[in-house]
């Protein structure tokens, strides 16, 4: 990919609502370097994840009602994200635009395929036996990831195989997804910047 359209990899969202107050500053030819806080010490810890091993440079600042609950914070967070990332990865040409990572952590296997197609879906085959991970709510993550997804223009199917612990599921699925995404977003060489579809447009 030309040293030109690495350059161009950037992008910064603001999103403000009545219930949040949400900044997402994005380098996708980073190093994976993070400064991110939400509020929510468990959704930090694995926005870190995402960063460092996407090897993507990202910055979170977050505000919400967390006097209610999480869910605006968790999902507006997905959101501005999803806008940063669409942003940042710009018309899509000369990447390798899909990304596949099947990882273990411990006892826990999770598999993330996804295509950055600009036709959002989410396949969201993962499960807990605990309500609450710190004080993030579980069922949050499928909201995050949802609405990520749908801003972002992203196909993604994440999938947990098998696992005990809680933490090392989601944590394992986090980590697959920066990796599938880490995946997609590399240049493909033989491409010589062109754009991954026979349809011309994505």
């Amino acid at each position: 990919m030309p040293e030109s359209k690495k350059t161009l990899r950037t992008a910064k969202v603001e999103r403000k609502t009545k219930e949040t107050e949400i900044s997402v500053e994005i380098n996708l030819d980073g190093q994976g370097s993070f400064d991110i806080k939400t509020g929510i010490g468990f959704f930090d810890h694995m926005l870190e994840q995402l960063a460092r091993h996407a090897l993507i440079d990202l910055k979170i600042k977050a505000k919400g009602d967390l006097h209610i609950d999480g869910h605006h914070t968790v999902e507006d967070t997905g959101i501005a994200l999803g806008q940063a990332l669409k942003q940042a990865v710009g018309d899509k040409a000369g990447i390798s635009r899909y990304g596949h990572f099947d990882l273990v952590m411990d006892e826990a296997r999770s598999d993330v395929a996804l295509d950055l197609s600009n036709r959002p879906y989410l396949i969201w085959n993962v499960r807990f036996s605990v309500e609450r991970l710190g004080e993030m709510d579980t069922e949050l993550f499928q909201e995050f990831f949802n609405a990520l997804a749908q801003n972002a223009g992203i196909t993604l199917h994440c999938e947990n195989r098998y696992g005990t612990n809680n933490h090392h599921i989601i944590e394992s699925v986090f980590k697959a997804f920066a990796r599938a995404l880490r995946m997609a977003l590399e240049a493909d060489h033989r491409m010589a910047g062109q754009l991954p579809s026979t349809k011309g447009a994505l």
